[in-house]
Order: C-alpha cells, then sequence, then structure tokens
C-alpha cells in the first residue's frame, strides 16, 4: 500500500452538547493541533468561531485560530472551511479571504454549493490553496470540466453514503489530481478504510465523526488519528502478507 497521510478535521459545526472535546477558541485549536500533530497528522482543518461561538470568516477570529496553531505547531499545514453553513452569501465568503492577515495554507470549497467557482477564483487570487469538495458524481463531473480542474491541490471525496459512493465519485476525478478520502457518521470508517486501501489520503476527527470503529465514544481528535493510522498501517501489513503469499 502506498503511503497515506491522515488530516485531522478538528471542529466543523459541532457543539461541546455532541462531544466535550470539541475545541472551539483559538487556544483549544492550537492545544488540538498540536497533539494530533504528535498523533501523527500531516495537516489540520478548522472552523474558526467568533465571541459567541458562532462559526465565522471574519478576519479576527480566523487571523487568530491560524496564528494560535502555527505558534504551537510550526510546519503543520492549517486549512479552514469556505461552507455555505458559515455564511449563506457566497459573495461574502469569497471576499472575506481577502480580509485575512494570517492567510491559511488552504481552503475547501464545496463544488455543491453556490457560487463555488467564485470562491476558487477569490481563494486563489490571494495566494491561497484550494481543496475542492466533491460529495457526487455530478459535482464531480462539473468539476473535472471546468477551468479548477488542474489548479487545486488536492480534491476531496467527501461523501454521506459508503464506499460504494466514493469509488463512484473518484472515477470522474481527472487524472493526476490528488485525492484525499473521508466519510460522516457511521460510514467514516467505511470510506477512510477504502480510501486509504487505494493509496489515498484520508481525513478523521470530531467534525466527521465522534464515535470509534465498532462503537464506543472517542476521546478526542488524537485518538482518532491514531486509531486511523494503525487501522492504515495494520492494512498494508496484512496486503504485504498477501502479496508475498505468507
Amino acid at each position: 500500500m502506498a503511503r497515506v497521510a491522515v488530516k485531522a478535521c478538528l471542529n466543523g459545526g459541532r457543539s461541546r452538547a455532541e462531544h466535550a472535546a470539541v475545541p472551539l477558541t483559538a487556544g483549544e485549536l492550537a492545544l488540538d493541533a498540536s497533539a494530533v500533530r504528535r498523533a501523527g497528522a500531516f495537516a489540520v482543518h478548522i472552523h474558526p468561531r467568533d465571541e459567541a461561538g458562532a462559526q465565522t470568516l471574519a478576519a479576527r477570529p480566523c487571523d487568530g485560530a491560524v496564528t494560535a496553531i502555527r505558534a504551537a505547531v510550526p510546519g503543520l499545514a492549517v486549512g479552514l472551511s469556505t461552507a455555505e453553513a458559515i455564511d449563506h452569501d457566497p459573495f461574502a465568503r469569497a471576499a472575506a479571504m481577502g480580509q485575512w492577515r494570517t492567510r491559511p495554507d488552504f481552503v475547501s470549497v464545496n463544488v455543491g454549493e453556490l457560487g463555488w467557482a467564485g470562491i476558487m477564483r477569490a481563494a486563489l487570487h490571494a495566494g491561497i490553496g484550494v481543496e475542492a469538495g466533491l460529495a457526487a458524481p455530478d459535482e464531480a463531473a462539473e468539476f473535472a470540466h471546468s477551468p479548477f480542474a488542474h489548479r487545486v491541490i488536492r480534491v476531496l471525496v467527501e461523501v454521506d453514503g459508503g464506499a460504494g459512493e466514493a469509488h463512484a465519485v473518484s472515477a470522474l476525478v481527472p487524472d493526476g489530481v490528488p485525492q484525499l478520502w473521508h466519510g460522516y457518521g457511521e460510514r467514516t470508517w467505511e470510506v477512510l478504510a477504502a480510501g486509504a486501501a487505494r493509496g489515498h489520503d484520508v481525513r478523521i476527527g470530531l467534525e466527521d465523526v465522534l464515535e470509534l470503529p465498532g462503537g464506543g465514544a472517542a476521546a478526542g481528535n488524537a485518538e482518532l488519528v491514531a486509531v486511523a493510522l494503525a487501522l492504515i498501517s495494520r492494512a498494508g501489513e496484512d496486503g504485504e502478507r498477501r502479496d508475498s503469499g505468507l
């Protein structure tokens, strides 16, 4: 199996009512980023919050979160979401990136959301890397025929269903574009395993899932990353034994 890297999605739109370990403030995000890096994550994906605890793209909280993480974990790649759940106005989301003074390494842009092309264009203009989120085959086809197909750092194969749905989306991704797979809820681990088996990077964290494989609540993001890497390692060892005939 090719080497598979794991990105940690630290919080998303989750609340503390859903899991006590969800990081919300800049300081909490920095502490969690340090923990997942020690566990083996190559990057983090975060949703900064304002003073009221709401998701935001405003400059002050976004700059603060990125700055705190970089101070705590130098060299760790940091990504932010541009999802419409944060702000339903795509023009506002595109404009917000131009106000950031401490820019992230990348942003994720969901192709299924209104105005996605303009948001990608704004990110690239600001010198920020882009991940294209593809949740369905029609989105993958639209992206593949867009002028952005080979300008992103990776595509996110991010599906609500299981591995079959992920394979259907993946098949339409243009050749040569790196893929990172992840799922949601109870299908998360199935999608992670399928993506890793194909040599794609994967994502795990409290944004996507609160439970460990087979059930039982995860202690937090670092445990999810550690478990994901252990599963990937065991799968690779099993594959090597099969290939060698042992």
